[in-house]
This record gives C-alpha cells, sequence and structure tokens, in this order.
C-alpha cells in the first residue's frame, strides 16, 4: 500500500511544471487588480547604511553560553543514544503535497514574479492547524557544501505554538518544533515533526523550549534557531536527536521514561548566545535588537550567519548585521572567539520595515546584494523581495500599475542552497501554507 501511494505521488508531481507554469499565468492576471496604494514595499526601502560606531557593535556582541559535555551524555544514555538525522527521516510519518494537489488557495500564496520552479503544501491536518505557525526553513544545503546531509537532500522547517484560544494552556504558547523533511525523492517527500528541548537537572530530565523560530541557520553539525521573543539565539547539535519512549502530553522524565506531548523526538539545546548589552528592545535604534529572520551566507571568508531585526514600528529602520563561523576543528558550528564573546563582522541600517526574512549572497563579479523580504500590511496581499546594496534598492515590477507586491503571501524567512542556486522559504497563512523554491539567478533576472 505504501508503495503504490508513493508510485501516484510520483504521478502527481510530473505535472510540477505544467502546473506552474499554469498557476504563474493565473496569479500574473490577478496581479493586475492590485493598485500602487495597496501594495507592500511600493517604497524603496534605499541603499545599506553602514553601521561603524562602537556603541553600534557593542549592541551586537553577543556571550556564549555551552552546556557541560556531561549534562548532554547523561541526557543521551538515559535517553537509549542518539538516533541522529538519519534515525528521523527513516522513521517519517507524514507525507507532503505536491503542487498538484494543493488547493487554489495555497497555490495562490506562491510569488506572481518571479515564479516558484518547485512548491509543496503540507499535509491536511497541519496546512489548517490554527494552534501552529510556520516560521522558519534551512536546508542541508546550508548545512554542506554538498547539499546533502549523509546521502540525502534535507529542509527543516521551524513551526511555533501560537494558540488564540482562551482555554488554550499558556504553558503550550511558544512551543517549537520542527519539520525534518525528507527531500531524498523530489515528487515524494516526507516529514516528521522533532520538539525542541532543553536539558535540566544535570540531564536527567528536560524541560520544553519555547521560541518564535522567526530565524534558524543549520551550518554544519549546528542548527542556530531565534530564542524566545528575540532575546538571543539558541544551539542544538544534530548529532544529539533523541527519542522519548513515553507517549503523553507531559514533557520531560515520566516514571522511568521520557515523554515529549505527544512527538516521538525530541532535540535538546546544548548551548546559547545571549545579548551581552542585557534584554533586546524593538523599534530603538541604540537598543539591543530582538532577533528576528537568520540565514547562512557561504560567500564570505569565513561563513557567515546573517541576522536582522524582529519587525518593528513601521517608522522604524531596520538593522542587518551577521557574525562569523569559527575556522576551529574543535568548535565545528559555533561562532567565532573560543573566549565566548561573538561580535558582529558587518552591519548596516535599512529604511526597509517589517522585515520577515534577510539573506546576504556576493556572486562572482559583483558586491554583497541583501535580499529583503517585506510582508504586505494586510494578510491578504503578497509582499515584496527587494535587492540592496550601499547604492540602493531594486523590487520585480509584477502589475501594470508598476506595483511590487510580487513576492509569496505571508513569507518568512530566506534559505540560499548554493549547490542547486535555489532560494527557499514558506508562507505562514492558514490553508495557504506552501514550501517553495525559486532560483536566485530568476530573483536577480526579475529585478535587472
Amino acid at each position: 500500500m505504501k508503495q503504490r501511494g508513493r508510485h501516484r505521488r510520483r504521478r502527481r508531481g510530473q505535472a510540477l511544471r505544467a502546473t506552474l507554469a499554469g498557476t504563474a499565468l493565473a496569479l500574473t492576471a490577478a496581479a493586475t487588480l492590485i493598485s500602487t496604494s495597496q501594495a507592500t514595499g511600493s517604497n524603496s526601502p534605499g541603499g545599506l547604511t553602514a553601521l561603524r560606531s562602537s556603541s553600534a557593535a557593542q549592541q551586537l556582541r553577543l556571550h556564549e553560553n555551552l552546556t557541560s559535555r556531561d549534562t548532554l551524555d547523561t541526557l543521551s544514555g538515559n535517553m537509549g543514544g542518539n538516533v541522529g538525522v538519519d534515525g528521523v527521516l527513516d522513521d517519517t510519518d507524514h507525507a507532503m503535497r505536491n503542487t498538484a494537489d494543493c488547493t487554489a488557495g495555497e497555490r495562490a500564496a506562491l510569488p506572481v514574479e518571479p515564479t516558484a520552479t518547485r512548491a509543496y503544501c503540507w499535509d491536511d491536518a497541519d496546512a489548517r492547524t490554527g494552534q501552529w505557525q510556520p516560521r522558519s526553513v534551512t536546508t542541508s544545503g546550508d548545512a554542506d557544501g554538498s547539499g546533502r546531509w549523509g546521502t540525502r537532500p534535507v529542509i527543516l522547517a521551524g513551526w511555533t505554538h501560537r494558540d488564540g484560544q482562551a482555554a488554550a494552556p499558556t504553558r503550550d504558547e511558544g512551543l517549537a518544533r520542527i519539520a525534518f523533511v525528507d527531500a531524498t525523492d523530489p515528487d515524494a517527500l516526507t516529514y516528521r515533526w522533532v520538539l525542541l528541548v532543553a536539558p535540566r537537572s544535570g540531564g536527567k530530565d528536560f524541560t520544553a523550549v519555547h521560541s518564535g523560530l522567526g530565524g534558524m541557520a543549520w551550518y554544519q553539525d549546528k542548527l542556530i534557531v531565534t530564542a524566545a521573543h528575540g532575546e538571543g539565539l539558541l544551539v542544538f547539535d544534530l548529532h544529539r536527536l533523541l527519542r522519548a519512549d513515553v507517549d503523553s502530553g507531559a514533557v520531560g522524565r515520566v516514571g522511568d521514561g521520557y515523554s515529549a506531548a505527544g512527538y516521538r523526538y525530541v532535540l535538546p539545546a546544548i548551548g546559547s548566545y545571549d545579548p551581552e548589552g542585557g534584554a533586546c528592545t524593538r523599534g530603538r535604534d541604540r537598543a539591543v535588537p530582538c532577533f528576528g529572520s537568520l540565514s547562512l551566507d557561504r560567500t564570505t571568508a569565513p561563513d557567515s550567519l546573517v541576522a536582522t531585526e524582529a519587525a518593528g514600528g513601521r517608522s522604524e529602520r531596520t538593522r542587518v548585521w551577521r557574525y562569523a563561523f569559527s575556522t576551529a576543528a574543535y568548535r565545528t558550528g559555533l561562532l567565532a572567539d573560543a573566549q565566548g564573546h561573538v561580535d558582529a563582522v558587518e552591519a548596516y541600517s535599512t529604511k526597509g520595515t517589517g522585515v520577515s526574512g534577510v539573506l546576504s549572497h556576493r556572486a562572482a563579479g559583483h558586491e554583497t546584494r541583501w535580499y529583503a523580504v517585506r510582508p504586505s500590511d494586510s494578510r491578504a496581499r503578497h509582499g515584496s523581495l527587494w535587492r540592496q546594496t550601499g547604492h540602493g534598492a531594486e523590487a520585480a515590477t509584477c502589475t501594470a500599475d508598476q506595483s511590487h507586491a510580487c513576492w509569496g503571501l505571508g513569507t518568512g524567512s530566506l534559505s540560499y542552497w548554493q549547490r542547486t542556486g535555489e532560494l527557499w522559504t514558506l508562507t505562514d497563512t492558514t490553508a495557504q501554507r506552501v514550501l517553495y523554491a525559486v532560483p536566485l539567478s530568476s530573483v536577480d533576472g526579475s529585478l535587472d
């Protein structure tokens, strides 16, 4: 039965290109009805302004706090040992729908210009739940230059608990889970949920991690995500995925076993990066910024983690910056400076506001380009994708009235898969949730 289902998904996947082409035509026709006054991103964010003062640098400085190896080994030993990424992917229990199986509403969330070349929708329950919201994406294209983790291409999608119902337990608000997506067969993606947790009691127990997951970047064997309320970053080791052996609503030790709120797998944090300047503050240029989105840049030397400030008011400027990854063999996937201090190596401000995703990339023969997603004020309208340098900004124009509302509907963070040249992102609106890829060359072509 499982094999026949896989064959059906392959046949449906063969219609991908034709479906996307038809969708692009339909969306382009619909986009001509959007007026310039309605479209977000009609006003250019302008060029980037470098931040070079010592006070600006101090605001971005982080302190590294790593959990002891003994604590992590104790938890792993108590839970039967590490299963790793392959252990999770060998046990996937959800199937993504190919574009041909997505609803018309889901396809309408795709970008108008440039068009997606690959797009997938979640299974019905995850597509429509009001309790969880997709926020960020990273891939094995970030983790390794080969584009694979072991033998498989993998996509990680971060979701956070956002249940607005008054009867919902407050302890669940902000719970963070990640979909581990096996992308080996591009016509039959499958996934499994993993709950993020933090060790406690010397590794004898764990508790749930609360995070908005606005940003996430997978580099080598480490996964770095934004912490709760943008207060710094959390670090996870992809070798330390563990299996819970008790199926209950509890999180942590239950009797002689471990439970993870009904999830079979957990990923425990191995440390954090906390702002040295104290608590973050939204919307004040001279304050410690709250982290918004994250992405990886493999075109710098060394590779770097790119961050953007969490969205503030529409009148506030937004800061974007980067930290260098360590090149020391014993600090794989960690940020620079073994002394525990992490300084931004580059920082800018932009007039672009409400940024939900940012990516930095330097192509041969060009200066570094920064790509920023700006959602619409209305969740019913497409957002815009701007390319910025120190000299100015460009965005695609996709309507007869010169509107820039061309990007996806309610899109989150960005991730660049260097080996394939694809820019990956996802949309977050209930019943219009799509995971999709657009060639970065197509993005540049639409801007040029």
